[in-house]
């Protein structure tokens, strides 16, 4: 953070929030409200003067509350810039003002306020870290009850050279060194506890292994046993480091504690079913220490509603692709770092914020930036400013003022082409170029020139449905040869007037596939393909055409198996459509264009 600081091509905003963004790739325009340190940092000398004669004792956050801090405080040893800050929510303000009689520098101002201002950047990186589960919102393993019983992050304090015992191991209750120490793994990850997560949180196990070491190598004598479901040492070296540990003496116990009591001495005895022996054992501990899996930072809701962001069903953010841009977001020109996207370890981390800079500069360099030439286009004197557009497009990319009625507006910088504009206006106004209705209906009309009513009518998504087929093609994976694909860039591209024209023309059925909810290549549009399948169903239903000839289904690039089964089912659901009502419906259809 040093080096940040020092760097002469980087600004560091500390105490700072973001509270909106806007605009798109090369053109973003953050809003930051930067915090009052209430202490002149250009002045500030750290020399401490100030927090030795604070009266005002807090628990220090940088130790785990194992400390404590005055008001007046150092956030950390390394803090950048090297200056104290005064936290006003704790402070005597104006009514003590001893630490502003003590700073000889007079950097301490009480009359300072918070600084909102705005920075024009072209791409964004979001590193929005992590935090570790809180046991107390499930108080199985006593964290409250007990006083022994401490979380991993308050160990890793306890057991540094320069936290609050200066290194040296302590049992909290009676400060002695303890004869054993427990650790239980997974706790606040893969379970369904309260404010836990399904997911592993990668980097628990590997944790405890390091600090077996540690504590093996400070205290040979000290019995550590450790309580496990599996242990997850993936990583270049890591089995070494647990076959090591394991030679040293610390058990490892699978099973984790289904009860823990205090004893009298301030020790605790856990009860744990060992699923390697099938016995119930107990075991006494000086000290239990608990694995803390890792959650989502607390910004990542806000940052996510105000840029537009996709979060898996785990709460941390999704990338554009697993596979081939594990660093992108659905939006263009922001990018994830470090656990932002999910749970990693430092060198995860580090690979991952090395990406996203070199994607962002890859993006920057040329000073300009280029699109690709789907995107969409309004036809003004068709424009009636209704807004449907700006509200469906998942980019913001479409402005259209409805007071004054003025004509829609598309960026097409910030357009990604996913056409839900286009599928959505009413009107006619808007073009999807390479993609325009003509085209789609051109395809249409070639597809059931000829024996119509044994076709299956697909419209397929590039990234995932279309991709599927192609996965199903590849495999040799058998599925009826009277499927028609058309291609669209998103299932939000398909509009209503695109079914209507294929029963029209004499299709049995007609199958929408896209991208699964939630992975979505263009953020949600195919909530919107959703609901307007529901719309026609209903539609369809008034007419007395059976709904169950337009079927929605969700094939991900990776399921070719379900494309071939869907395809098949599809198949089955043709032949059960007769003539006669392939008729019916034509009939229907073309009574309803004539009105």
């Amino acid at each position: 953070m040093t080096d940040v600081g020092r760097h002469p091509n980087i600004t560091l905003h500390t105490m700072s929030e973001v509270t909106d963004i806007k605009g798109f790739v090369g053109n973003f325009n953050v809003r930051v409200l930067k915090k009052s340190r209430y202490v002149d940092e250009s002045e500030c000398t750290a020399c401490g003067e100030c927090a030795k004669v604070c009266p005002v004792v807090y628990p220090d956050e940088f130790n785990a509350g194992l400390s404590s801090r005055r008001a007046v405080f150092m956030p950390f040893p390394q803090a950048v810039p090297s200056s104290y800050v005064i936290n006003m929510n704790e402070c005597l303000g104006h009514g003590c003002s001893k630490c502003a009689d003590a700073c000889d520098k007079n950097c301490i101002h009480f009359h300072m306020s918070d600084e909102d201002f705005q920075v024009k950047v072209g791409t964004i990186i979001v590193a929005t870290g992590l935090e570790p589960y809180d046991p107390r919102e499930m108080d199985e393993y006593g964290y409250t009850r007990y006083e022994n019983v401490m979380t991993s992050l308050e160990l890793e304090r306890m057991v540094n050279a320069g936290g609050p015992t200066m290194g040296e191991l302590i049992r909290p209750k009676d400060r002695q060194t303890p004869r054993s120490v427990g650790f239980i793994q997974c706790v606040g990850s893969r379970s369904q506890q309260k404010g836990g997560g399904e997911y592993c949180s990668n980097i628990c196990c590997m944790n405890t292994i390091k600090s077996t070491l540690v504590l093996k190598e400070h205290y040979p004598d000290l019995d550590i046993k450790v309580f496990y479901i599996d242990i997850r040492a993936f990583g270049k070296g890591f089995e070494v480091l647990y076959n090591r540990s394991r030679k040293l003496g610390v058990q490892y116990i699978r099973g984790l504690p289904g009860s823990i009591e205090e004893l009298d001495d301030g020790s605790v005895r856990v009860a744990v079913e060992n699923t390697s022996t099938g016995r119930i054992e107990y075991h006494d501990l000086s000290m239990m220490v608990l694995a803390l899996g890792i959650k989502p930072s607390s910004g990542t809701q806000h940052l996510q509603e105000i840029m537009g962001l996709q979060l898996t069903s785990d709460g941390f953010y999704l990338e554009a692709h697993p596979k081939l841009q594990p660093v992108d977001a659905a939006t263009r020109g922001i990018f994830y770092a470090g656990c932002a996207e999910g749970p990693k370890d430092i060198k995860e981390s580090v690979t991952q914020g090395s990406a996203a800079a070199v994607r962002a500069i890859r993006l920057m360099h040329r000073g300009v930036i280029t699109t690709e030439p789907i995107t969409s286009e309004v036809i003004a004197e068709h424009c009636v400013s209704c807004g449907i557009c700006a509200t469906v497009c998942p980019y913001n990319a479409i402005v259209v003022d409805t007071k004054k009625k003025t004509p829609a507006v598309v960026n097409t910088a910030a357009c990604a082409g996913c056409g839900t504009c286009a599928a959505e206006c009413k009107f006619g106004a808007i073009v999807m170029n390479h993609y325009t209705d003509d085209q789609i209906n051109s395809q249409t009309d070639s597809m059931l020139a000829k024996n119509p009513a044994n076709v299956i009518l697909t419209f397929a998504c590039n990234w995932c449905s279309y991709a599927g087929a192609d996965y199903a093609g590849v495999s040799r994976l058998q599925y009826p040869a009277n499927v028609r694909l058309i291609r669209t860039m998103c299932s939000g591209r398909v509009d209503e007037k695109f079914i209507w024209h294929a029963f029209e023309k004499g299709v049995p059925v007609v199958l929408i596939s896209g991208c699964h909810i939630g992975d979505c290549h263009y953020i949600d549009a195919n909530h919107w393909t959703e609901k307007r399948v529901i719309k026609m169903h209903k539609k369809m239903e008034k007419m007395g055409i059976r709904p169950e000839r337009l079927q929605l289904e969700w094939i991900s690039a990776a399921e070719g198996i379900r494309f071939a089964q869907v395809m098949k089912d599809m198949d089955i659901l043709r032949q059960n459509v007769t003539e006669a009502e392939i008729a019916e419906t034509v009939k229907i259809l073309q009574a309803r264009k004539k009105k």
